[in-house]
């Protein structure tokens, strides 16, 4: 759906490299610039797509290449420091003097700007500033979520992503580029806004243990008697009572009142000791594919086997590396992303072509 598209990666880590392999899904064409560590490297899942070249930004001939990629990219994505790419010559104003219709991508965690721009940070520290990380996990628990999904993916290389989206648009509209400052921060912030709207009508408040998803017997996770884990999410009534209905308590009095606060301590107690009465497998073929809104909790691998996402083809292995699929999808195909390159395997090639005047480095013009 992006073909045409022509994005620089000036490579980082985290959410950076990983939306600019979301364009590449995507069918955007991207050159990675990559440092040359000397080192062997393991395969970088999050470069598959794309084209990879080694350069020295340090050095003069390192800022020239970059800017020659640039003159004809739709967009630059960056995830240094605030100030870091400026010192490198390789700053906003600079790359748009060279192609006033860039979009430059920034992506950080803090922002460019804000008394704490210039300190280092990872995915907890970000979502837990922003007030996502709050809300996570059990209230007799520290706050918890799984590792760069809540931050550094969901509040930063998906807001990179729709703002280069965006600020392209409307540089094939207006001729001029724009600055992106995707701050994980801000991203992870702006996710809390379907939250928020729920507090509205109960369903949240401000204290962690006093809301729909970790104090409600319905909307909950349980452990099962093998050890492992299910999850309930029967919110709306239709589905609590089917919910009741399986499990045989439709004429049970204390769940009469699904809404009734002063007792969801007591019911999910009671579920507590109910699903870890039986495996997991059990509450599957009970529950799996009705409306009750349940799903068993799986790892990657034993993700990648379900019946359902086997059906759906969202995994699949390549040189035994586990990896998933493009999303989303359009027109209901499946698509297999390309391969991963090796660091620097396409130096040569793009060299070649940015010095010959009658050949263009984009393999997509």
């Amino acid at each position: 759906m992006l073909q045409g598209i022509k994005i620089v990666e000036i490579c980082g880590i985290g959410p950076g490299p990983f939306s600019a392999m979301h364009l590449a899904d995507l069918g955007a064409e991207v050159i990675a610039v990559e440092r040359d560590t000397g080192a062997a490297a393991h395969a970088n899942l999050l470069n598959r797509g794309k084209r990879s070249v080694v350069a020295d930004l340090k050095s003069a001939e390192g800022r020239e290449l970059v800017l020659r990629l640039i003159e004809d990219a739709d967009a630059l994505i960056e995830g240094m420091r605030p100030g870091v790419m400026e010192r490198l010559g390789l700053g906003p104003e600079v790359c748009q003097a060279r192609n006033p219709k860039l979009v430059y991508g920034r992506m950080t965690g803090w922002g460019q700007s804000g008394p704490m721009a210039q300190a280092a940070g990872h995915d907890n520290n970000y979502v837990s500033l922003s007030g996502a990380l709050f809300h996570n996990g059990a209230p007799e628990t520290p706050p918890s979520s799984a590792f760069a999904a809540l931050g550094d993916i969901g509040g930063g290389a998906q807001y990179l992503t729709i703002g280069l989206l965006s600020g392209i648009l409307n540089a094939r509209a207006t001729g001029k580029g724009a600055v992106v400052d995707a701050a994980i921060l801000d991203g992870s912030a702006h996710m809390l806004q379907l939250m928020l709207a729920s507090r509205n009508i109960g369903w949240m408040t401000d204290e962690r243990g006093q809301n729909i998803h970790d104090s409600s017997p319905f909307y909950a996770t349980y452990r099962c008697a093998d050890g492992d884990f299910v999850t309930l999410g029967s919110l709306e009534p239709q589905f609590y009572a089917l919910l009741l209905e399986k499990l045989g308590l439709q004429n049970d009095a204390r769940f009469a009142k699904q809404w009734d606060r002063s007792r969801w301590a007591e019911l999910h107690q009671f579920f507590t000791e109910l699903f870890a009465s039986q495996s997991r497998q059990h509450w599957c073929a009970l529950f799996e594919g009705t409306d009750v809104c349940f799903a068993p909790v799986l790892g990657p691998r034993e993700a990648a086997q379900h019946p359902h996402n086997v059906a759906r083809g969202v995994y699949f292995e390549r040189d035994g590396l586990l990896q998933t699929r493009v999303a989303p999808r359009f027109d209901g195909e499946v698509v297999t992303p390309g391969a991963i390159p090796a660091a620097g395997e396409h130096t040569a090639q793009i060299l070649a072509a940015l010095s010959d005047p009658a050949s263009s480095v984009w393999q997509s013009v």
